[in-house]
């Protein structure tokens, strides 16, 4: 089986991305799918902070536990140390696209549409609502990270 390695990525790395990381720990693991994980945001606010205690909380409800990651910025290495780049939304793909050093290594998608039969959309980010948004957002990046690792297990090529 072949190990991934994947980053994935929001504005501020403390709700979504932290999120995404521990939620494709987590099924990965379940699948014994290999996948090296990191997350980082594509400006710098929060750089050494902890994920939102929200985003914490959300997790935590399901078993899984992102209370040690620390948020760091995207830089211009990540796109060929990492085999995926995985965009939360728009906004944050179009900004990792201008970045993107040419013949990078990095696979460089939106999450939510990294294959063509699979369309999950943007992953909204939850950080100026209440809790329920962080719930949805939960709900939302696990159903993409389900359809993501199994796509990596079959080794379907996009």
């Amino acid at each position: 089986m072949k190990s991934y390695s994947v980053l994935t990525v929001c504005l501020g790395n403390i709700c979504r991305s932290p999120a995404a990381q521990g939620i494709l720990e987590s099924i990965a693991a379940k699948q014994g799918v290999f996948l090296e994980l990191d997350s980082a945001g594509t400006a710098a606010d929060h750089v050494g902070n902890s994920p939102d205690a929200r985003s914490i909380k959300a997790l935590h409800q399901v078993g899984i536990d992102i209370s040690r990651q620390k948020a760091r910025q995207v830089t211009k290495d990540d796109f060929n140390q990492f085999d995926w780049i995985l965009a939360m939304d728009r906004e944050n793909l179009f900004n990792l696209k201008k970045i993107q050093p040419e013949n990078s290594k990095a696979t460089l998608v939106m999450f939510g549409e990294f294959d063509y039969q699979v369309t999950f959309g943007e992953v909204a980010d939850p950080y100026y609502g209440g809790e329920k948004g962080f719930a949805e957002m939960r709900t939302h990046l696990t159903e993409v990270a389900e359809a993501f690792v199994y796509h990596l297990h079959s080794n379907r090529e996009v």
